[in-house]
């Protein structure tokens, strides 16, 4: 827990009491995250929410001339829900109102990175503001069932990340469809170059590639490269940052914003050659732990669906959240409380945004499947991509070779109870998902069975039609003979 954001020991005495449970109610998540010898039940969180929710009514009344009011109190608060959160989205139930508390944080600090960053693409934010909606309905749904304390505070919260949304969409409807094209390629240009510039081998000639990509846009826009003789490239791309940002008030139009950023990959590109990844001893401490939880984060991509429990994200929130809210006026510091170069500040950036991006991934394609029953899920989301696949492929020659997937799933089927998939006593969350998943796949080996066995009618017919065909024609033939002799 030492990576918490650290605040100042509560003014109130009156708060202490309650510091004091919220810390033991935070033990005993922790306990729960940690323990993999069974799988969460919804009833022990549940327990551990209403205790904490019942916390927060205290603290409101404590609080009511002073609802401002930060202290150690509202950081551990925090991390409790942050970590009610997550296990909300382990035991699969994903759309209620307290499994959204996590997700908001994490696309809060996002926005807020995109908007520093000063470019983004339409994809970063459709996928945002879909899940956005997602999230607003179901804190709406959960206005009945859930404390009126979670749910003001979801709203806000929401409401923030809407309106940064807004803004940011209002930035890149400045943009026709022909220069969206031009921006969104320079865009993905400008991020694989950061990629490329935290390998732990820089690749030089890839780089190469991407300079003659942009090359070549700028032949295509009657361009010129920056000439920056007597200034280093940092610095004028830290002059062209400051002219325009795409976030900016100014009115600009689609043109001059893609020219710009065009300018700021020319520059970009021109920066890490010269770098080729050397960063700063001041900074390498920030650098590793950042390039560490990126890597981990990536690896757990090829796993994640198997193995990924939504608690494991919340020790690499909150290390990020520890890294982002030691920056002093949006820059990176060093022990000295000394700024970083621009070169040094725009790496650590794209670091800890693709850090969130990862984890923003991970939540959003969280199962609504308790984690007991994702095996099951797993498995049968294997089967309906194998049974599609050999749809998309022509379908099976005979029957026979369904028998593996049939008896796959009969097996699965079989494990019901009752129409049930039980664990011990307990019904875990998700049997909605798991049975409509069995049902299409049995669906789907029933439509390639039925294909099948029509084929093989078919295919009879034919070659009976063909044995009546030869044969006429052999007793024609001998009659031919007959009348000839």
């Amino acid at each position: 827990m030492t990576d918490s954001p650290a605040h100042r020991i509560p003014l109130d005495p009156k708060e202490q009491p309650i510091l004091d449970r919220i810390l033991t109610i935070r033990d005993h998540l922790s306990i729960l995250k940690q323990d993999r010898s069974t799988y969460v039940k919804s009833a022990d969180v549940v327990k551990y929410y209403n205790q904490l929710v019942d916390e927060v009514g205290r603290l409101n009344q404590i609080r009511v001339t002073k609802p401002d009011e930060q202290n150690r109190v509202d950081t551990v608060l925090d991390d409790c829900f942050q970590l009610i959160s997550l296990f909300f989205l382990t035991i699969g139930r994903n759309s209620e109102a307290p499994a959204v508390y996590s997700a908001i944080s994490t696309v809060k600090r996002l926005l807020d990175h995109l908007i520093e960053a000063g470019f983004y693409s339409p994809k970063d934010l459709e996928s945002i503001s879909h899940h956005l909606e997602q999230w607003q309905a179901s804190i709406a749904r959960g206005k009945d069932s859930h404390s009126t304390h979670m749910i003001t505070l979801l709203e806000a919260r929401i409401h923030v990340c809407q309106q940064k949304l807004h803004d940011l969409q209002s930035s890149l409807s400045r943009l026709d469809p022909e220069m969206m094209g031009t921006y969104d390629k320079l865009v993905s240009i400008l991020r694989s170059l950061s990629a490329c510039n935290t390998r732990s081998r820089f690749p030089a000639k890839e780089v190469q590639e991407f300079e003659k990509e942009l090359l070549q846009i700028q032949e295509e826009m009657h361009q010129m490269r920056d000439e920056h003789t007597g200034k280093s490239a940092e610095q004028v791309y830290a002059e062209r940052f400051l002219q325009l940002s795409l976030t900016d008030d100014k009115s600009s139009d689609g043109p001059t914003i893609v020219r710009a950023l065009l300018a700021r990959c020319l520059l970009w590109v021109e920066i890490i050659q010269v770098k080729q990844g050397h960063i700063s001893d001041r900074f390498h401490d920030q650098y590793d732990k950042l390039l560490k939880i990126r890597n981990t984060l990536e690896q757990m991509n090829l796993t994640h669906a198997w193995s990924l429990r939504e608690t494991d994200l919340y020790s690499y929130q909150r290390q990020l959240d520890r890294i982002d809210e030691s920056r002093v006026d949006g820059n990176f510091v060093d022990a000295e409380g000394n700024p970083a170069e621009l070169y040094e500040q725009r790496t650590l950036l794209y670091l800890l945004r693709k850090c969130y991006a990862f984890i923003y991934q991970y939540i959003i394609s969280s199962e609504p499947v308790s984690e007991a029953l994702l095996p099951i899920y797993n498995q049968l989301l294997t089967l309906k991509r194998c049974l599609i696949e050999v749809k998309r492929s022509g379908g099976v020659d005979s029957p026979r070779e369904l028998y593996p997937y049939s008896m796959k799933l009969n097996s699965i089927d079989n494990m019901k109870k009752d129409g049930k998939f039980m664990v011990g006593n307990d019904i875990p969350e998700g049997q909605a998902s798991v049975t409509a998943l069995l049902a299409e796949c049995f669906e789907l080996a029933y439509e390639l069975r039925e294909e099948s066995q029509r084929e093989e009618v078919e295919t009879a017919e034919e070659e009976d039609d063909a044995v009546e065909d030869g044969g006429g024609a052999g007793v024609e033939a001998a009659n031919g003979l007959k009348v000839a002799g």
